[in-house]
């Protein structure tokens, strides 16, 4: 059986699928996926598995994810973070990257990203962030934990009070700090994102 028809079938068949959807915290929830519209999901999310598993093969991590438009593949990813040594190297901010450089702009709305495992928390924010229209995956945090990945426990983090994490964040406020926003805010030929 291809990488499509495998996609195309648990599409079809398989309840627990999942599509990812932004919610108010800006992770994502589970929707159900026999309510997708596009019937191009299952080839591009082939795409994806196939760059994640070639990626393995190759030394990198097991995730990789396209961009598409309207049909139209505009970038892929790989996971590069253990190659590049570059921890936010993953397969969604990669796809985000070419894909900006592709259209020459900051702003993927329009576009879709398809990646072979659900977005951590990073790359659901890089993908908002990119003001993509709709995230697609196959894989889910529960996989990337059995891979050894911390995603799951990533999205856990985020829902405990800061006090109890293993990193401390501290804010410490000179009288300055919001000098970068007052210069920011004057320019009057600043470019919004």
């Amino acid at each position: 059986m291809s990488t499509v028809d495998a996609v195309n079938n648990a599409v079809n068949d398989d309840p627990s699928r999942t599509e990812a959807v932004p919610t108010s915290a800006g992770l994502t929830e589970s929707i159900d996926p026999t309510k997708s519209t596009d019937p191009s999901d299952a080839q591009w999310l082939a795409r994806a598995i196939e760059l994640a598993t070639e990626n393995v093969a190759n030394g990198g991590g097991p995730f990789g994810a396209v961009i598409v438009r309207d049909g139209v593949l505009i970038a892929e990813g790989q996971n590069r973070v253990t190659a590049s040594l570059d921890p936010t190297a993953h397969a969604e901010v990669s796809a985000i990257r070419a894909a900006c450089q592709v259209v020459g702009d900051f702003s993927l709305a329009g576009m879709t990203l398809y990646t072979s495992c659900e977005p951590c928390p990073l790359c659901v924010s890089a993908s908002l962030w990119a003001r993509l229209d709709r995230v697609v995956f196959a894989a889910d945090r529960d996989d990337a934990a059995r891979g050894g990945f911390d995603d799951r426990e990533f999205y856990e983090l985020f829902a405990r009070d800061r006090a109890t994490w293993p990193m401390r964040i501290d804010s410490v406020r000179p009288v300055n700090a919001p000098e970068p926003f007052d210069a920011w805010l004057a320019l009057g030929d600043r470019t919004d994102y």
